[in-house]
């Protein structure tokens, strides 16, 4: 059976993490191909999912190493922009609990600059879910032409968005002013508990869940790290438990998740449209399946989600 395609808009980003230096007086980096969009793509792909990713990719030596990885992965590139301008670079520092410290290198770089010439040639016609979300979504110029672009779609598609937000590029004042016109475009609206503390400080999920119902997001999942997710489907929630991992860093782990969910929606002929035939046990069963593939990535270095293959096997646990 052929699952329906999902189609990701978003940035690819060269993840640059510290590593130890071969010498004193200097730093080094190693790269991984990264990008929260990029990631949800290679993820999807890699579970089955037919992805199809719409980016705007530099030849320059970080977009080479994005294209290599995403067909290496089975993503559709052949929508992808050829652009002129140099890719977007991170660098990152991981803490002792494995999370990722960004300082970002984005101005004037390839991600941000969609026209409404770029994206009006693109057919959806095929396209199950489009998902979006992260900077490329806030990032100016191209921002409002991307929103633009998600409301089209709407009438067609399931909507999967994604704030991801980055303090240190936008403002969360930004994101919070844009949110309420992405959940109305929104079928479905993942944020992390680190983007609920951004947007809404000092709010609990099952709160913020409300909110964002009110504005239109009918299926809400807040991924809570290590314990698990709070998922909330029209106001019915329910919490799924993170499996047991031995984390070697959390980098792709929410992109990942959000892959799964989709891809486990999609294999149950549940996305396109409204999701009107949705229900709350099949959110549980979607929300338990993202955070076995979420775990799954946490277990291993960098944002390399597994292959569907992978998920048969046993989740490396903490502990004898």
């Amino acid at each position: 059976m052929r699952l329906p395609q999902v189609t990701v808009l978003g940035e690819c980003v060269a993840d640059a993490f510290t590593v130890p230096a071969s010498a004193p007086g200097e730093l080094g980096l190693r790269v991984l191909p990264g990008g929260g969009p990029a990631n949800t793509a290679v993820a999807l792909a890699r579970l089955g999912t037919p992805a199809r990713l719409l980016a705007r990719l530099s030849d320059d030596v970080f977009g080479r190493l994005f294209r290599a990885r995403l067909e290496a992965s089975g993503v559709d590139l052949s929508q992808a922009v050829r652009a002129g301008e140099p890719s977007t670079l991170a660098v990152a520092e991981l803490d002792t609990a494995g999370q990722a410290v960004y300082s970002f290198h984005a101005q004037g770089t390839a991600d941000w600059q969609w026209t409404a010439d770029e994206l009006s040639a693109t057919d959806l016609s095929s396209t199950a879910c489009l998902h979006s979300g992260s900077l490329a979504l806030v990032r100016e110029p191209g921002g409002r032409v991307v929103e633009e672009f998600l409301a089209r779609a709407s009438a067609t598609a399931t909507i999967c968005l994604d704030p991801n937000v980055r303090p240190l590029l936008v403002a969360p004042g930004v994101y919070r002013e844009r949110l309420p016109r992405w959940c109305a475009l929104a079928d479905v609206l993942r944020v992390s508990e680190d983007d609920l503390e951004l947007l809404l400080p000092g709010r609990p999920a099952e709160q913020a869940c409300d909110v964002w119902h009110a504005a239109g997001a009918r299926l809400v999942v807040v991924t809570l790290g290590g314990r698990g997710a709070i998922a909330s489907l029209d106001g019915e929630r329910v919490k799924v438990p993170a499996p047991p991992t031995a984390v070697v860093d959390t980098v792709g782990a929410g992109d990942s998740f959000t892959a799964g969910l989709l891809h486990h929606l999609g294999t149950k002929g549940l996305l396109g449209g409204r999701l009107t035939d949705l229900r709350i046990d099949d959110v549980t069963r979607a929300c338990v399946f993202a955070a076995r593939v979420a775990a799954l990535t946490c277990s291993v270095s960098g944002p390399n989600p597994p292959w569907e293959g992978e998920l048969r096997e046993p989740v490396a646990s903490v502990g004898p």
